[in-house]
């Protein structure tokens, strides 16, 4: 076993990952993809910008991603207020799939709750949350954690 902090955490988000997609599947959605729907529905229009912010991911990664949900017709790119930037807008479609997915993400959540209990949950939260904080988001922010001093 290896003692390297950034190799376990990256094995523990691979096998997560696993877990959801594989709990996601029956909805025709990959977690990644149900992240960013869920992130419109609950935040609202956005530009790429916001939203990588918001999700963590690069622009490129997030542009990629928003392309294969755009062709599946499950958000949309709007003008917005003045012309110079476009907006990401959840679909109709998109809302449908976040509301069929939403049952079975809790289903994956509850599975990774009663694997580590309420305050061991806690306890991973905060600790991945301080782990992010390690280093400042850089300008612009791009990891999804406000700039903590």
């Amino acid at each position: 076993m290896t003692t390297c902090a950034c190799t376990m955490s990256r094995r523990a988000a691979r096998a997560l990952t696993r877990l959801y997609d594989e709990a996601l599947a029956a909805s025709g959605l990959k977690v990644t993809q149900f992240s960013l729907l869920r992130t419109l529905q609950r935040a609202g229009d956005l530009h790429i910008t916001g939203l990588a912010r918001m999700t963590g991911l690069e622009r490129s990664t997030l542009g990629r991603n928003l392309r294969l949900l755009e062709a599946a017709g499950l958000v949309g790119l709007v003008d917005g207020r003045d012309g110079r930037e476009r907006l990401i807008v959840l679909t109709e479609a998109g809302s449908h799939a976040v509301a069929a997915a939403m049952p079975l993400w809790q289903q994956a959540q509850g599975r990774v709750a009663d694997h580590l209990g309420e305050d061991r949950r806690q306890l991973l939260f905060s600790m991945l949350d301080e782990l992010a904080a390690i280093v400042p988001a850089p300008p612009g922010g791009n990891d999804g954690t406000a700039r903590r001093r």
